[in-house]
């Protein structure tokens, strides 16, 4: 690959000037950054780079939060279930939870959402069957033998992601406390900094937003066995307080109660159907964010900087596909990725430039805690695995930028790692030099996913491949990110109300009850008789785990009767049950291809084809209805071999055929075709040398490639 400049952003590190300008040139980088815990010197800032330069508005500010401790920002808390014995009961709020992170609000403003519940009989116990004094809530006379909670609010006195780094990197600096805007002195106190921020820094040529004010939720707990009592990426929970709880009110004209936010314990995990109080809280947290996020960027701008928002830590309220993202004025979007569905997230959001910010993270540990840049470490084989999984989205979405972050003294001790890198800058180059020229061609395949977020969420399952990988809708994205087709994302309102119009396949997916799966919502007949509609004029409805499974009513899966199998819960262990042969379609199921087994399916009549079983269950079948097909996988799995198999279903399914062109005939190597460049690309998931082939549309084609390799070709 020709070695190239441009596109490439790289950190920065005071006192290693040499080693972080000798790298700018290896990789062709033309912006510098510092990160957390770094900074750039005047003979970094003065080389001639374009300049990124890190900014969290809302920490570093502890003697603001010193003086203002109202301005802290807050959770709802639960305390664990405490049982009940004959007598008094007494519970110590902060039992169980990180001490350094949390402190009890007991303000008189505050105790007035406070909730004390008795769970074993699910009511709420009222205020004169309760008191509290000094971090302990008493109740004189509880049911005996009941367990009883104490929803609370608590201040956040240590911001999550210095938290991280403090542990995970040994930090000694003063811990941060994350501050509030939502009081007006917050604000005005920001607004300020940000201002005087802004003129300390000339050489600046980007403000890098550590995204705005609310980070995700992580909640640590007080013991080493589980230190993390409860984390999701998308969820609002760090966003409240008794400021936000009145404005709300006022505007909506309902209260919001603490069990809105602890949801018997759950809290408002992102993975489950969102309640109508939920979505309302989000849309008046996203305005409000957008608000005064936009008087900032303002600010940027009149200080002729560009703002580009980094999309992760503190990014709750951002909501990149909302309605209210285009609000803030943001010049460019920046990710984080291990995976190609997060690169496809990027890359579709409303903004000016797409930036992906590469892994491994220069740290000497990962996010898992295993060694990266330290001994034991092996961040050059990270960095090609990471570097696959997004590259093969890269082929059907254009990104601007891609980059990297943190200690760049750490690279010192590992050259293959540098050499790697340099590798990466040059494709990621030369493809995006590809799409410059125009779009890549699809197959005449048209596919939607439906879950509960729809739009506003397409591309995620709320956190990285490492964190979600146990839902098959996150192993169903991944795939999805790198095949010629086009994939929208639409929600079960949408599927109701004429969203599948010029749809080909719609894909469900996930366990029962989420909000992938759907739940519920499954129990609406409007929903399931539109969806049976669209498949018998010719549409494919592709199930996978527990999709359209909802309790009560006729069968666990609401659409069996599209799929032609079901589910057995335990109520039909006295009926029969259809037995079948596995049917081979020529060319369908790649080698290797498979699923994992679900048990208690039943096929539910003798037209249900099975096309892959496992210990006498079927795993994947087929089901016509009228001119389309239901087509169900008991799960999903990520990988070279599903991925063609996921393809080839669809294919088959929507009648097209599986002799597609740009389509190689080997499932570890992918082929993309940009018909205005006159090119096409090929390049190796694995990592053995491999020689394939390609159909393109003057004839087949035979390309070597080298591990992990790529190979650009005209056509």
């Amino acid at each position: 690959m020709e070695h190239t400049k441009g596109g490439f952003t790289m950190p920065g590190e005071a006192g290693y000037e040499k080693l972080t300008l000798k790298l700018a040139e290896r990789w062709g980088a033309d912006v510098v950054r510092d990160s957390d815990g770094t900074k750039l010197s005047d003979e970094i800032l003065d080389a001639g780079y374009g300049v990124y330069s890190t900014i969290c508005v809302i920490r570093e500010h502890n003697a603001f939060g010193r003086e203002h401790p109202e301005c802290l920002q807050q959770t709802f808390l639960s305390t664990e279930p405490e049982l009940a014995g004959e007598g008094p009961l007494t519970i110590r709020l902060m039992a169980g939870f990180f001490d350094q992170q949390f402190k009890v609000n007991d303000s008189d403003a505050s105790l007035r959402h406070w909730q004390v519940w008795d769970r074993t009989a699910g009511i709420q116990v009222p205020w004169e069957g309760w008191s509290y004094e000094n971090g302990n809530v008493i109740l004189p006379a509880p049911v005996p033998y009941h367990a009883y909670t104490v929803s609370f609010l608590a201040y956040r006195l240590w911001e999550e992601i210095n938290m991280y780094n403090h542990v995970t990197n040994a930090w000694q600096s003063e811990h941060l406390m994350p501050i509030d805007p939502r009081l007006p002195v917050a604000q005005e106190y920001l607004y300020n900094y940000l201002d005087r921020w802004c003129r300390e820094h000339p050489a600046t040529t980007v403000v890098r937003f550590t995204s705005m004010f609310y980070n995700f939720v992580w909640i640590w707990g007080s013991q080493e066995r589980c230190r993390t009592l409860f984390t999701d990426w998308g969820s609002y929970d760090f966003t409240v307080s008794e400021k936000a709880l009145e404005d709300f009110e006022k505007e909506y004209g309902y209260a919001l109660t603490a069990e809105d936010f602890i949801n018997r314990g759950d809290l408002q995990v992102t993975h489950m159907p969102p309640t109508p109080h939920k979505r309302d809280y989000m849309e008046f947290t996203q305005r409000f964010v957008a608000s005064f996020g936009r008087k900032l960027v303002d600010l940027v701008h009149s200080c002729g900087k560009k703002a580009y928002v980094f999309y992760d830590d503190s990014w709750v309220g951002v909501e990149p596909y909302g309605p209210h993202f285009t609000e803030f004025g943001f010049d460019g979007i920046i990710k984080c990725v291990f995976s190609g569905y997060e690169a496809r997230l990027c890359a579709g959001v409303p903004a000016d430039t797409h930036e992906l910010r590469l892994h491994p993270y220069l740290f000497p540990v990962g996010l898992g805690g295993a060694p990266t840049f330290m001994e034991g470490g092996d961040p050059t084989r990270d960095a090609q695995q990471y570097w696959v999984n997004v590259r093969r989205a890269l082929l059907r979405a254009k990104i601007d930028r891609i980059g990297l972050g943190g200690y760049i003294h750490l690279l010192e001790g590992f050259p293959d790692f540098v050499d790697t890198i340099a590798e990466v800058a040059d494709e990621f180059r030369a493809i995006k030099a590809l799409h410059e020229s125009g779009a890549p061609a699809v197959l005449p395949l048209r596919v939607a996913v439906v879950h509960a977020w729809g739009a506003l969420r397409p591309w995620t399952l709320s956190g990285h491949f490492h964190e979600t990988y146990m839902h098959d809708l996150i192993h169903i994205d991944e795939a999805l990110s790198g095949l010629p087709v086009e994939v929208k994302f639409i929600s079960f309102q949408d599927a109701a109300s004429g969203a599948l119009e010029g749809t080909d396949v719609l894909i469900n997916a996930g366990r029962a009850g989420t909000a992938w799966s759907g739940g519920e919502v499954w129990n609406d007949p409007a929903l399931v008789s539109a969806v049976t509609k669209w498949v018998a004029e010719g549409g494919v409805f592709l199930g996978v785990g527990e999709p359209s499974a909802a309790p009560g009513g006729w069968g666990t899966f609401k659409l069996r009767h599209v799929l032609g199998i079901d589910l057995d819960t335990g109520a039909r262990v006295c009926h029969g049950r259809y037995t079948f042969d596995v049917e081979t379609v020529p060319g369908l199921l790649p080698e290797g291809a498979g699923v994992k087994g679900l048990d208690h399916l039943y096929l539910t009549g003798p037209d249900t084809r099975v096309l892959a079983a496992e210990n006498g269950l079927p795993t994947i079948t087929a089901h016509p209805l009228g001119k389309g097909c239901g087509v169900y996988l008991s799960s999903f799995q990520v990988n070279a071999e599903n991925t063609r198999m996921l393809l080839n279903l669809m294919l088959w399914a929507s009648g097209r055929g599986l002799g597609q062109p740009w389509l190689t005939d080997s499932p570890q190597a992918e082929c993309a075709w940009f018909p205005s460049a006159g090119k096409f690309v090929v390049i190796n998931d694995s990592a053995q040398a491999r020689t394939v082939t390609v159909t393109t549309d003057s004839g087949v084609r035979t390309v070597a490639l080298e591990p992990y390799g790529i190979a650009i070709e005209n056509n």
